[in-house]
């Protein structure tokens, strides 16, 4: 691929084009402490009085929490789909290319990637501006320079020091918000509960509902300094939904409570004409003072830090050429090169003096970012795929009013640097698009495939086959629909509401039309119960082979199926389920065998048994699931524990007392990486599989994966000793539990 390398030098040292390894930053110093520093900034300090000033408390609230709505759904939409994907390196950038392909996101994270690093140029300003409030005759580029060599010699030393250093910077916000809090100012006077929305005196824009929201939007942003360090987080499925979530909660308590202080401080007149009316008014100026300062420089800190990753990423996926080697990194992981880059855009936005202009549209880009967050949690929660089974379920009605909010913001506070960003984006999406560079990683196969039939040629462009995409096709062959009458529930339990049904009469001429009519109606009852199901009918001379050449023409389909389903009626036909057995394999299609208990049928659909081989327990997750037959037992077991609202249980029986422990550590994994629900009981049992099946609760359903030679004793067996009916599933390869 363009623009890609698999070696580099860094400094001396051995480095790589890859994505940094996944470092140890904890869900406090990589998540929460960032992104709560980011918030509590300048507006905080030095626009929140104009805001009370305007509306008065009630309307400053009204501000408040529309920006604060409209971020905390983009939280927790960041934080949904964070709990259902590994996140690499790159932040919010691996989420949208991971899900919408890497068009979209090279197209928003080129402008993410220059718009942090320009914000450091920002905050840098906003640093100065207060420095030069203890030493006026300070030089202004002088300030500009020596804070970024600070800054920028603290990113380069170590994401990790960066971020301890904002430990001291946060106890010193801590003291500025007690100097503002304990100054009897704020609660003596009377609560100015309504404002009239016009400023009488000072400079600015005059004030209306929405001009007030706009000035005070930007406090409200800054999620993402924690999501950027996703590769630098030991447990980002963790850290980034408690730490961002934190984050918001705390800063919505003190924006909440300084506004309750403001109000009764001040006259409208002394709050929207002093910008500094926490400094003046506090116990000690300075003290507050010193806050602003740590929060300008604890915000470029992070941006700085997080630039350089999102190229790296970039870098890494193509989407930017790898010149001079910016997306290596150094042997402890850090990207000092994309921080070299960085830095010099930094230093070039110092240079203009004045980013009065362009900030406008690095918010945009930061707000279009956030929108597409909430999209992509949208649409992968809409169309059902069994790769979406985040721990943190979010309705849908989150992600709608996230985006939707975001794309207001964007036109409520700039609409025509709006239409500027969104047009840069589009430009960037053909450009990127032009180039060929997407890959089949993300899950836009399974949505044009789900959306529409016009978008298959795109979507087989794109691997249609991707595990990420992957629901339940089943391929169901029928000499006779009173068979399939019997299954016609579990059938429809199985692939419901999203996957679909294939029927394949199988008959011969004498009987083509009656099994044709019966079929038609059969494939109606299904689509009467919302399954998209169709049907065709092959004329063979017996049952097997026009079961194996139906499998051989429907491979090159486009919406092939990836499962045979059958169900074992009569011992005259082993030879038959044997031969399909073996050909399902060889031709890639997964394989439902269902054996019914003669008595207790389905049961009572309230208990459900998965049971893992105890041979597998003794290699990693990732390398002993490998064509077993694990990948498919588990989604269909999860989605039937859905459908069915039954209690799932997982087995494994081990030959001894000394086996139990390392085999509740590789459930434990395999729970961890498929993402299994904490509600279901993972059991290690000790003894013998056929002595054990008797002993376990009786269930509803047992599912076992299919062993890897035919062995229909074995199977009609397992109904005997369970005394339920029992499912056997091989994998056909193209699913994955852990996807």
């Amino acid at each position: 691929m363009s623009g890609q390398s698999t070696t580099g030098q860094e400094g001396g040292s051995g480095g790589s084009s890859k994505a940094p390894a996944s470092g140890q930053l904890g869900t406090f110093a990589g998540v929460f402490t960032p992104t709560l520093l980011t918030i509590l900034g300048v507006i905080m300090y030095l626009r929140l009085g104009w805001v009370v000033g305007n509306g008065g408390l009630l309307g400053a609230l009204a501000v408040m929490g529309l920006a604060i709505g409209i971020t905390l759904c983009t939280g927790l939409a960041l934080s949904s789909i964070a709990t259902n994907t590994r996140l690499g390196a790159g932040g919010p950038y691996a989420i949208i290319s991971r899900s919408l392909g890497l068009e979209v996101g090279g197209s928003v994270g080129v402008p993410l990637f220059v718009s942090q690093a320009l914000a450091v140029s920002m905050y840098i300003f906003g640093f100065r501006e207060g420095w030069l409030w203890f030493f006026p005759d300070h030089p202004p580029l002088a300030v500009d320079l020596l804070t970024f060599a600070v800054v920028f010699g603290l990113a380069y030393i170590s994401a990790e020091f960066a971020f301890r250093i904002q430990f001291v910077i946060m106890a010193v916000i801590v003291v500025s918000l007690v100097l503002i809090l304990a100054s009897p100012d704020g609660w003596t006077g009377n609560i100015r509960w309504m404002g009239d929305w016009e400023k009488t005196v000072g400079p600015g824009p005059t004030g209306d509902y929405w001009t007030v929201f706009a000035v005070f939007f930007p406090a409200a942003t800054g999620i993402m300094a924690g999501a950027n360090m996703s590769g630098d987080l030991a447990s980002p499925r963790r850290s980034i939904p408690l730490g961002t979530l934190s984050a918001i909660g705390v800063s919505t308590v003190v924006y909440i409570v300084l506004a309750v202080w403001v109000s009764r401080a001040g006259t409208a007149e002394e709050l929207t004409s002093n910008y500094t009316f926490l400094v003046d008014h506090s116990l000690w100026g300075p003290g507050v003072l010193a806050g602003l300062l740590g929060a300008t420089l604890s915000s470029a800190l992070s941006s700085i830090v997080g630039a350089p990753r999102i190229l790296v990423a970039l870098t890494r996926d193509g989407v930017i050429p790898n010149v001079g080697g910016v997306g290596n990194v150094a042997a402890n992981g850090e990207p000092r090169r994309a921080l070299i880059a960085s830095g010099v855009l930094v230093l070039f936005g110092l240079l203009l003096r004045d980013l009065n202009a362009v900030a406008p549209v690095l918010s945009m880009f930061f707000l279009i970012s956030y929108a597409v967050i909430n999209l992509v949690v949208l649409v992968e929660s809409s169309l059902g795929l069994e790769s979406y089974r985040p721990t943190l379920a979010l309705p849908r009605f989150v992600p709608f009013l996230g985006f939707v909010g975001c794309v207001f913001a964007m036109f409520i506070v700039n609409p025509t640097v709006s239409l500027l960003a969104v047009t840069v984006v589009a430009a960037l999406y053909v450009f990127i698009l032009r180039r060929h560079i997407g890959n089949a990683s993300d899950s836009r196969s399974g949505m044009f495939a789900a959306v529409a039939e016009w978008a298959a040629a795109r979507a087989t462009e794109l691997e249609a086959d991707n595990p990420r995409s992957w629901k339940p096709s089943f391929l169901v062959p029928v000499q006779d629909t009173a068979s399939v009458r019997g299954s016609f529930q579990l059938l429809h339990e199985l692939v419901s509401p999203e996957g679909s049904i294939k029927l394949m009469g199988i008959t011969v001429k004498e009987e083509l039309e009656d099994v044709t009519r019966r079929m038609a109606t059969l494939t109606q009852d299904f689509r009467n119960k919302q399954v998209f199901t169709t049907c065709s009918v092959l004329d063979s001379t017996d049952f097997e082979t026009g079961v194996v050449a139906g499998l051989q023409v429907l491979g090159s389909a486009f919406f092939r199926p990836n499962v045979l389903f059958m169900s074992l009626v009569r011992d005259d036909r082993d030879s038959t389920v044997e031969r399909l057995w073996r050909e399902s394999h060889r031709l890639g299609v997964g394989l439902a065998l269902l054996a019914t208990h003669p008595q207790a049928g389905l049961g009572k659909r309230a208990l459900i048994h998965v049971w893992i081989p105890s041979e597998l327990t003794r290699l990693p997750v990732s390398v002993s699931l490998e064509g077993r037959g694990i990948h498919l037992a588990l989604l269909v077991a999860l989605r039937l524990q859905r459908t069915w609202k039954a209690e799932l249980r997982i087995y494994t029986a081990v030959p001894s007392d000394a086996d139990v422990v390392p085999a509740k550590a590789w459930l434990a994994d395999l729970a961890e990486g498929a993402r299994i629900p904490n509600r279901v009981r993972r059991e290690v049992v000790v003894g013998e599989l056929e002595a054990v099946l008797q002993q376990v609760p009786q269930s509803d359903l047992d599912m076992f994966p299919l062993p890897l030679e035919p062995d229909l004793a074995w199977v009609r067996r397992s109904v005997e000793l369970t005394r339920s009916a029992c499912l056997f599933l091989g994998d056909s390869g193209k699913e994955n539990a852990l996807a």
